[in-house]
This record gives C-alpha cells, structure tokens and sequence, in this order.
C-alpha cells in the first residue's frame, strides 16, 4: 500500500540582497509541517528555491558591473546556505534559471497562445519595479504601487497579455465552494471583495524592455513576464511537460502553497487562473501568512537588534531561534522580533520550564535511584490529573498543525511541560525520599517525568530537530521505536530500568541584561573602527564630509574637535532607500524625498539638485542620520539628513558597497 503524499511549497525567494532571520520565517514554518507528515508516514514533497529573472535583477547586475547569472549565484548560495544553517528538509530547490523550468515554461507560454488564452497587444499602464507589477490608474493609492507603496512609472510597450478576465467568474465560484482554498478567511475576503468581485483585467505576461528572462520560444523580442516564469516552478519542479513527469502525476494538486500575506493576490488569482487555462487541478489551498518585522519596524540601537540568522544560531542554538519564529506569533498575524523578545522566550520557555524540568528529572532519578527507575511503583494523588494532560495533548498538537496554527500546538505542548512542573511541586518528591516506607511511591513520581518528557520530546520534533534526541539521551531511551510519532499517545512506554546520563543543561538561562550590553558592545565596535578612521579622512582637506539637509548655505568647515565614542553614539545612522524624488518649487537646489527606513517611510529635503535629478535619485540607498530634529526648509519638514561628500568639484552621496535592508544600523 502506497504511503498518502503530502506536497507543500513556499514562494520561491526572489535574490535582493543580505538575508535576515524574518526571511527564515515562511521557511522554518513550511520545514515544521513537512517534519510533522514525515513523522505521520507521508510521502512528502517540500518544495523551495529562488526567483531569478526580472528587471530588477538586470539593474542590480549592471549597476556592480556583473552579468544577472553572476549576481543571482552568489546570492543563491547564501540561500543555500542559510537553509542548511535552519536545518531546512526540503526535497526540492528549484531556480528559474534551471534549464528544465525554462523549457517547461516556454511550452506553457505557446500552449496558453495557441489556445487562445494569451494574445499580443499594446500594454500603456503603470509599473512597479520592485514589486514587478503593472497597475491600471484607479488601482494606484495616492498614485502609488498598491502593494509597496513605492512610485511608479508610466510603462508604454508591445506585451502578450494572459486572459485574466476570462477566469473571473469561475476563480469566484471555485473560493465560493471551497473556502479552505484561501486562508485565513481575512484574506480570502480581501481578494474576494478587493480584486475579483470589482473585475479583473487582462495582465500583461511578457516584456521588450529587457531581456533577463526566459525568452518567448516564437518572438525573441518578448521575454516570458513573471507571471507565467516564477509562479509555473511549482508544477515545472515536478516535471510538468516533461519527458519524464512522475513526480507531478504523483504529487499534484499541492496541499498548501505557504506565502506571505503581499503576495497572496498572485497565488490565488493569478496562478488558479493560469491553472485553469491549462486544465489543471488547483492547489487546495493558499495560506497568506502575516509579516515577521524588526521591533518598532526598524533597527532599534536602544534594544541592540541582531538579525543575522548566523550569529543568532551560534549565539542561542538553533532550536531556541525555531522555537521563538514558531511560537512567538500566531500563524497569520504580523509580529515582531527583537533580541529582548527572543531571550525573554528562551529563558521563560526553554530555560525555566523545559530545560528545568529536564535537569530536575534526571538529576532526582540519579540521586534517589542510583540513575535508573525500579519497577515498584505506586499510584498516588495529581497523577490522574497529568498522566489525562499528556495523553490528550497529542492529538491536540496534530489537529492545529493540520490547519498550520504552530505557536497555539506549541502553546498546547507548553501546557503539558508547565503542569509537570507543577507536578513536582506537587508531590514534593524531596520529602518522600526521606522515608524509605514512600520508596514505591517516589519511583512511580520519577516514572511519570520520565515517561512525560519521552512524550514532549516526540511531540516537539517537527519544531525543534536538535532537543528531542538531547533529552532522549539523558533519559536513556536507547530503542527508537519507543519515540515514534505513534508512541506520543501510548502511555507507559519509558523502559523501567533504563539508566539516565547526567548531561549539560539543554537551554541555559540567559543574563538578559548583560547579553543585551554585549549586543549593544558590537554596535560600538564598530562605531569605533569608524572613528579610528577620522584621522585618515582628516588629511584630505580638500574633501569635507557633511550631512547634507538641503539648505541653502556653504558647507561647514570640518570640525577639528574631537568628539568621544559616546558622542558618536548619539548619531543613529541608517541604512534608507529612496522611494521617489521630485524638485521643491522655487528652490534651485532642493529635492523632496521620501525615503524607505525599515517599515516606516521618511519625508527628507536636500540640497543635492543641482547634482542628482529626481529620476537618478530613485532606487539609491543612501546614510540617513536618522534622529535628528525634524526641521522645515520651504516651508517643507525634513526627518534626518543624508551623507554626502564636496570639494569644489562637486558633490556625491555616501552609499553602501553592497545590499543592506532599509533601517539597518551603520556604525
């Protein structure tokens, strides 16, 4: 009897630059529901991989002098790299640049014209570059991308368009009848009522302006547009149109596309109805998950933030940073990390109840029996009360992570860890041991932590890969038959007579306050090597380095004063991105900017015009000195100044050598 399968997929991550913990998010999430079927006995399938092609991509590629294919590469390998880091299982990585997904799509682009379902026509709309989307005029917000927010630019060439609207009705109907296809329901009214019942239009599916894409197999003008390219990977990973298409036969319709909640749009509208051009079953279902942000939506010096997920795993494990994605925020809703946030979860969670009640265990076990449990056992009060907790919880766990809701089948499992440490305290296992008559008794006490812990350490296997096998160790539990997903719901399987191994404390206990100087310190350091450069800069008089905030003022002499570190300190200095430029009227010199800084955006004035046009200043990334008083050139505020270089040859802005999230910390 063949084992059910089980296909999931996240989107496949498009190559922008540094990865921080929030891009593991989707990620770590998708791998726990694949070790959970694994552990079920499903045939899984665990699809991810990167989406190359666009015109960003090419920009980003032209701009450091390298071709798009040596751009995506290093990027995909620190991916790569990253999924290794999170212990990721999946069984597939596509790339679009694959040669196999090429061919594939290039057949389903001429399969969908010569059907009729893709024409060519004269596109003239709006277009989003980062966001890679083309919008009609009432789509816009306050003239805008919809989805980013970011401005856009009137786009005028020769496109093949996808049918979009001839799917509208049955895309409707299809959600109507199935209303586990898009989730949470939030979502699935926002497409229902936002997009679908108000009318589609048809989209444009191909582009002329460049040529980083898959070409279009019958007109080596057009480049195949991301739509039909990225969104096709996954059935194209499965072998779709291919010679040899097993795979697909075998695992098709997917169970649960896993996506952030800025992109369900596409897989919910766009993809079913390419699906349903190509007389294909659609996915069951779609989950649109909410936003994983950096605390305030930006870096914040005060708390000392780290992202790198390096750094974060080699500083707490990696189970403590899976633990804290998983179960700090309900799957669905936005949330935010901060180093305080994760260490206050690590030493609550992982370091007080769990790994207390590990060391307890195992250290009374030890002590009152020499390292392992006699047979004599008898029952006594509270246990009834735990030994029902535990075998209820297993079937708990399984029905939310069967609807993908992690942080409350972890909260459920927390309850079971919680109530055995209450238990102790309960039977104050301390006070029997002092009466060699309460001897049967303390063995059975030590035999329900024992048996409690064979069973948490089962259940939090799909979550964390490392403490399971740590705590079956220290148990003793040599016959992994006695830890498979079904043992979770037996009780009384802990071997009586194993012998338990004292080992280190699984999650030691963090000193909140000074881990948080030590984050802090790393700031510092490097603000420090930053000073340490000053006297080199000194020596160029001829180049001064100033924060330019657009006023109509010669530069200042450099200051020859010298300033502390803590001086220095004061200066929060960010990474910022900007979103659009325009000239103020009647000032020469002054351009308005509205800058991208973490999650907020910045109004900033400067006197750069005659230097920079407007059109130029779109997509730099610039040094912002971030918390400077707001102050009002023209009658127009400016929150911060940005960094630039001038002699008496010019001007030019301070910029970074490689990608840096907006909002990141310089110094």
């Amino acid at each position: 009897m063949s084992k059910k399968t089980y296909y999931i997929s996240t989107p496949i991550y498009y190559p922008s630059g540094k990865l921080h913990i929030g891009h593991s998010y989707t990620t770590v999430a998708a791998d726990a529901v694949s070790r959970y079927k694994r552990l079920k006995g499903y045939d899984v399938m665990f699809l991810t991989g990167t989406d190359e092609h666009g015109q960003k991509i090419q920009r980003k590629a032209e701009e450091k002098g390298i071709t798009p294919k040596q751009y995506v590469d290093e990027i995909v390998s620190g991916i790569k790299d990253l999924w290794k880091l999170m212990k990721i299982t999946n069984d597939r990585f596509i790339r679009t640049t694959d040669d196999e997904h090429v061919k594939a799509v290039q057949k389903i682009f001429k399969q969908l014209y010569d059907q009729g379902d893709i024409y060519k026509s004269e596109y003239e709309g709006w277009y989003c570059t980062p966001c890679e989307s083309f919008w009609t005029k009432t789509q816009l917000v306050d003239g805008k991308c919809p989805d980013c927010g970011r401005e856009v630019e009137l786009t005028k060439e020769e496109s093949y368009f996808f049918k979009l609207s001839k799917y509208q009705d049955r895309l409707i109907k299809h959600i109507e009848e199935n209303p586990e296809f898009i989730q949470p329901v939030s979502r699935q009214n926002e497409m229902l009522n936002n997009f679908l019942r108000p009318g589609l239009e048809d989209i444009a599916v191909s582009r002329t302006t460049f040529n980083w894409g898959v070409p279009v197999s019958f007109d080596d003008k057009h480049v195949v547009y991301v739509w039909i390219d990225a969104l096709s990977n996954y059935i194209t990973a499965l072998g779709y149109s291919a010679q040899d298409d097993a795979l697909f036969r075998k695992y098709w319709p997917a169970d649960v596309h896993l996506v952030g909640k800025e992109i369900v749009r596409f897989h919910t509208i766009i993809w079913p109805a390419m699906l349903m051009a190509l007389d294909l079953p659609l996915p069951k279902q779609v989950y649109g998950h909410g936003w994983l942000l950096l605390e305030g939506g930006k870096m914040s010096k005060s708390k000392g933030n780290v992202v790198d997920p390096q750094i974060l795993v080699d500083k707490y494990g990696l189970d403590a940073i899976r633990y804290f994605l998983l179960r700090e925020v309900p799957f669905g809703s936005d949330g935010v990390f901060s180093n305080e946030a994760l260490i206050n979860r690590i030493n609550s969670d992982l370091a007080n109840d769990l790994g207390n009640l590990v060391s307890r265990t195992v250290a009374m076990i030890d002590k009152y029996f020499g390292g392992s449990i006699p047979e004599n056992k008898v029952s006594g009060e509270f246990d009834s009360d735990l030994i029902s907790l535990v075998k209820e919880t297993p079937a708990k766990v399984e029905e939310l992570l069967d609807k993908l809701q992690f942080s409350t089948a972890l909260s459920e499992i927390w309850k079971t860890v919680s109530r055995t440490n209450k238990y102790i305290d309960e039977t104050m296992p301390w006070v029997l041991a002092k009466d060699e008559a309460n001897t049967p008794r303390l063995a059975q006490v030590m035999y329900n932590l024992a048996e409690t812990l064979r069973v948490i350490a089962i259940l939090i296997q799909p979550f964390m890969p490392e403490t399971p096998e740590k705590i079956w160790n220290q148990l003793g539990i040599t016959d992994k038959s006695l830890v498979e997903w079904d043992k979770a719901g037996e009780w009384g399987v802990y071997p009586v007579g194993a012998s338990v191994n004292k080992g280190d404390v699984i999650f030691p206990r963090i000193d909140l306050k000074k881990e948080l100087e030590e984050i802090e310190k790393m700031s510092e350091n490097a603000a420090e090597a930053a000073k340490a450069a000053e006297p080199a800069k000194a020596k160029e008089p001829q180049k001064t380095a100033k924060a330019e905030q657009a006023v109509n003022q010669p530069a200042d002499e450099t200051n020859a004063n010298l300033i502390t570190i803590d001086d220095f300190a004061k200066v929060d200095l960010r990474v910022a991105k900007v979103l659009e430029a325009e000239k103020v009227e009647k000032a020469d010199k002054l351009l308005k900017m509205k800058l991208q800084v973490g999650g907020e955006v910045r109004q900033v004035v400067s006197g750069i015009a005659k230097y920079y046009t407007p059109e130029e200043m779109v997509g730099k990334t610039l040094i912002l000195v971030a918390n400077l008083k707001p102050a009002k050139l023209r009658g127009i505020e400016s929150q911060g100044m940005i960094l630039a270089a001038s002699d008496e040859n010019g001007l030019s802005l301070v910029t970074i050598d490689k990608d840096m999230p907006s909002g990141a910390h310089v110094g």
